[in-house]
């Protein structure tokens, strides 16, 4: 690593961090007073994580705080490519309600020590030796530790809590659950998300070779090192430890966002229903960490508003209603209003089916013009002015898609849950790709992008058909009344990668014994 990008990690932290303190000071002039006193203030500290590897961390303490009475904990992550000053707004919040609360670099990033190890097993035993040293070094109460983080920081608080008995309750805002049907899904690179997560690791952090293997190996499609890169992510999902976090009973928030082009949502709710102890999940509008991010700025969050109940709740026994909510809240995308669930199954309490048939033919290669947007952008676009992805859908070229519409809808039809399409493809080749996107179609032809999701397949015989059953994302959607429902598909979208051979071709039809459709999942009216 050369000396220019050293002093441009240097600078870069420098700017962060004054943003980020001087957003952490408003509205807390009193408390900023006591910073160096007894209690209430901030302290910057070196801890020691696991091998000795240095972590650069900050401690906020309760005012007043002076030795006498215990406090419960919360340990905060911080987001990949953050620096340690990230969550300082909200670790003042938490202390001037009665917490401690230690914020520290993760592993690899900025001036803490190490490499990066993407939530692997020294990041997990990091988050540990964080608490440890935490319980030697403040008025923190061992009976009484949560963990809190975006993004990366939620995957690592997740994962720390499996490992750790200690850890009584997370939230994990904007993370993961499953790092493979993230970035991978269904055999797809996420490309754009893919390449931020890269780019944002080389410039304010020092990726080792194993990351660096895992980058190439993604970006050139090495098939041969697919169950490589599986095992890697899945030793990195929480998901593959929910036994753990079940056996121990933590209590688990989890915060995602309907258009997160990082970890999409579907992997979330999975993860959910898979858990058995204390849980809560939320949806709301935006893209990867877009809802959270007001209240990194001291700014009223609704994220972070329900992370301080949770804590409230299940770390001091606050009896405050949280347990007695209906643990899943959603946002709609179309409305802002909110509502709630029993479970993730009741979300989507009716289907109705769109019939996918007839025989079509489509050529591979070329981008139809239907597309999920430009990462970040698009469903930032969506969360605050409600303007997804569009598309004409009578002018998209049906030689690149295929098109299949509803009919007008006499109601207003609520899309919530997972759209999920089923039907037989013959290729004219061993390998391809496919993106399919539902649509509110309205009276003028005018597409507004619902979901979507892309599919991949290889080692397939030419000519022969096979069924795919693909899952799109989930959403919240009003679709209005005297519109229809128009699912496309392509081959082409700049978000993913896609394995088209040049000139192949993709034939869908609907066999009499295996018909094709679309199942969208509707709220009942």
């Amino acid at each position: 690593m050369g000396p220019g990008r050293n002093a441009l990690r240097t600078s870069a932290v420098g700017a962060v961090s004054a943003t980020l303190i001087a957003a952490a000071g408003l509205g807390s002039a009193p408390a900023a007073q006591a910073a160096g006193g007894a209690g209430g203030g901030i302290r910057f500290v070196d801890i020691a994580g696991d091998g000795g590897t240095p972590l650069k961390a900050n401690v906020v303490t309760p005012a007043g705080a002076d030795g006498t009475r215990a406090y419960p904990l919360v340990v905060l992550p911080t987001s990949w490519g953050l620096p340690q000053v990230e969550y300082l707004a909200q670790a003042r919040k938490l202390a001037n309600s009665g917490y401690v609360v230690v914020g520290y670099n993760v592993r690899g990033f900025w001036q803490s020590g190490g490499q990066i190890e993407v939530a692997g097993p020294p990041d997990t035993a990091d988050a540990s030796k964080v608490i440890d040293w935490a319980l030697a070094n403040t008025p923190a109460d061992p009976g009484k530790i949560g963990m809190a983080g975006v993004s990366y920081g939620a995957g690592i608080s997740l994962l720390a809590a499996a490992h750790d008995r200690r850890v009584k309750a997370v939230a994990a805002l904007s993370g993961w659950a499953d790092l493979i049907d993230s970035i991978y899904s269904n055999r797809t690179q996420h490309a754009q998300a893919a390449a931020v997560l890269d780019g944002a690791g080389r410039l304010t952090g020092r990726p080792g070779p194993e990351l660096r293997q895992v980058f190439s190996d993604f970006f050139s499609s090495n098939l041969s090192r697919e169950q490589n890169l599986i095992d890697w992510g899945r030793k990195r999902s929480p998901a593959t430890y929910v036994d753990r976090l079940n056996r121990n009973g933590t209590a688990v928030l989890l915060a995602n966002a309907w258009g997160d082009t990082v970890f999409s949502p579907n992997q979330y709710a999975r993860f959910y229903e898979e858990l058995t102890g204390p849980k809560r999940l939320e949806f709301r509008p935006g893209d990867h960490a877009t809802a959270e991010l007001t209240g990194l700025f001291g700014l009223p969050n609704d994220v972070w508003s329900d992370t301080g109940r949770w804590f409230d709740h299940y770390l001091k026994g606050e009896d405050n209603g949280v347990d007695r909510e209906r643990p899943v809240r959603l946002k709609s995308r179309s409305t802002g209003g909110y509502e709630g669930y029993p479970d993730w199954k009741s979300v989507g309490a009716t289907t109705r089916k769109i019939a996918l048939g007839g025989t079509t033919t489509i050529r591979t290669n070329v981008d139809s013009g239907a597309d999920g947007g430009v990462v970040f952008l698009s469903s930032i676009l969506d969360q605050l002015t409600r303007t997804p992805p569009m598309a004409s859908i009578p002018l998209l070229p049906r030689t690149w898609a295929a098109v299949w519409q509803s009919g007008k809808y006499t109601s207003g039809q609520r899309v919530r849950g997972t759209a999920r399409v089923h039907t037989t493809v013959t290729a004219t080749k061993e390998s391809g790709t496919l993106v399919a996107y539902l649509y509110d179609v309205g009276p003028l032809g005018l597409g507004k992008l619902v979901s979507n999701a892309p599919y991949t397949f290889h080692g397939r015989t030419p000519g022969k058909p096979f069924g795919v059953d693909l899952e799109l994302f989930s959403t919240a959607y009003d679709v209005p009344a005297g519109h229809r429902l128009a699912l496309v598909v392509d081959t082409v979208d700049p978000l993913y990668i896609e394995h088209n051979p040049s000139g192949a071709q993709l034939t869908f039809s609907s066999p009499k014994h295996d018909p094709s459709y679309v199942t969208v999942p509707l709220r009942e009216q």
